[in-house]
């Protein structure tokens, strides 16, 4: 019988798609497509506290933008329907599988007041946290005793003190095990009816028939109480496979206390879908051979012939700018013109732009380079005198006079007139240029000039260089 394979990408709507993310949902999608499965989308919102408003339709539009689409979730409702997750619990579903927990002895109220994550972490590093909670031995007469108190409890998994549980990591290629003894009995419904992550994720896994689970390496800790979970559940558990983490490369996690790792981010700064999406292809996985640039629909056709790396990945801004310069050069001429002018919302005339992108073409790592090396065809800009050295007063003073006399204004013409007069007064050719260059477009850097003269006219080349010698 062929397994049927279902991955899902199931994020926190809890703000902007980190690019860890964006690699996760590419990951599950890649594998699902590339054995002929299903990818669904399930939105695990059950944390209200870390809810944003709008991040769930603002993450199903920016994978669109990278081409992910699901097969069912939000928007493409399937036979699971509804695949958000707080949605998910008016209906008493997650309460019901916790009772059932209860009823079974896999779990117990637990009446105590939570303390929080941080306060627990700090417990963990200090070795002085009990793992078991003393409302695991209330008795069940002391339990109806304060429900009939109206006292709302938490359910919390019942771990055995002893034995050990394990799993082979499809993707690590080796068994991982842990002793019972050494895991939490995590909260799995809090009081107010809302499941854990824990609960939720193994609930609607065993609903949804998702198979494999593919996630990063920091959701190892939690894979001994899922496992308990789908014993108690009495199911078969899926296939597991961790990858690697994305770190910065400065040394820990890829995280946004370091800086903007947000997939929305990226695209503000001029970065083009399909680079960023090529790039974090190659953030974990491996082809066979030593090719780097993929579409997604060649990635998909590949991905299992490649190998998803243990190896934690290090997020190297520099081959993010290589890439997304190499799709630039890529694009055709009209389409980039397009992308800058949406880019910056229609502030750059189009008609200039056909002219402008040919010459700032192979220059342009990303689309936001544009108005640094391009916008003075668009405003005279602010020339900082100090930049001209030399012989610069003489050059442009020739240099008017000459470009004065050019009737016929074409680049052959310009390069013409401009070669003779060099060779004539005996000026050097690099010199000459660069004062005029700074003068013209008030950097060192920028596409050839004589091209960008043309491009800017007689009349306003003239208004330029007769503003900086007055």
């Amino acid at each position: 019988m062929v397994e049927k394979i279902r991955t899902r990408f199931a994020p926190s709507p809890t703000g902007y798609l980190h690019i860890g993310g964006l690699r996760t949902a590419l990951f599950e999608y890649a594998y699902a497509k590339t054995h002929g499965g299903e990818f669904i989308l399930r939105i695990e919102d059950t944390d209200r506290k870390r809810f944003v408003p709008g991040a769930t339709e603002k993450l199903i539009s920016i994978l669109r933008v990278f081409g992910i689409e699901h097969d069912e979730g939000p928007g493409v409702e399937g036979p699971y329907t509804p695949y958000i997750q707080s949605q998910r619990v008016k209906s008493g579903l997650y309460e019901d599988w916790a009772k059932e927990l209860i009823a079974k002895g896999h779990a117990y109220y637990c009446f105590c007041r939570g303390i929080s994550k941080g306060k627990i972490d700090k417990l963990h590093k200090e070795k002085i946290v009990n793992l078991r909670d003393k409302c695991r031995n209330l008795s069940k007469d002391e339990v109806s005793k304060r429900l009939s108190e109206g006292k709302k409890p938490a359910i919390r998994l019942r771990v055995p003190d002893t034995g050990s549980i394990s799993y082979h990591d499809f993707i690590l290629e080796r068994e991982i095990s842990w002793e019972l003894a050494d895991v939490d009995e995590a909260m799995l419904l809090k009081s107010d009816g809302y499941p854990t992550y824990h609960l939720a994720v193994v609930v609607d896994d065993i609903l949804m028939d998702i198979n494999p689970i593919l996630r990063g390496f920091e959701w190892i800790p939690s894979t001994p109480i899922h496992l308990l979970l789908y014993k108690y559940f009495g199911k078969k558990p899926p296939k597991i496979g961790h990858f690697s983490l994305i770190l910065d490369p400065e040394g820990g996690k890829l995280s946004k206390r370091k800086g903007n790792v947000s997939c929305e981010d990226f695209l503000a700064q001029g970065f083009l879908p399909e680079a960023i999406l090529n790039f974090v292809m190659l953030l974990g996985w491996a082809p066979k051979d030593n090719r780097e640039m993929f579409t997604l629909a060649e990635y998909i056709k590949e991905f299992k012939n490649g190998s998803i790396q243990v190896a934690n990945a290090v997020f190297n801004r520099d081959k993010l700018d290589w890439f997304n310069g190499e799709y630039i050069r890529k694009t055709q001429n009209s389409k980039l013109k397009n992308q800058i002018y949406n880019f910056y919302k229609g502030k750059y005339n189009k008609a200039l732009l056909d002219k402008i992108v040919p010459l700032i073409k192979e220059r342009i790592v990303k689309l936001s380079d544009f108005e640094s090396l391009a916008g003075f065809f668009y405003k005279a800009p602010k020339v900082d005198t100090k930049l001209l050295t030399g012989d610069w007063k003489k050059h442009l003073e020739r240099a008017l006079k000459v470009i004065e006399k050019v009737d016929d204004w074409k680049l052959e013409n310009i390069n013409e007139s401009f070669m003779d007069f060099i060779k004539k007064e005996g000026f050097k050719t690099g010199e000459f240029f660069m004062s005029l260059r700074i003068v013209i477009t008030g950097s060192k850097f920028t596409p050839p000039i004589n091209e960008s003269i043309e491009i800017l006219g007689k009349k306003e080349t003239l208004k330029r260089i007769e503003k900086i010698l007055k």
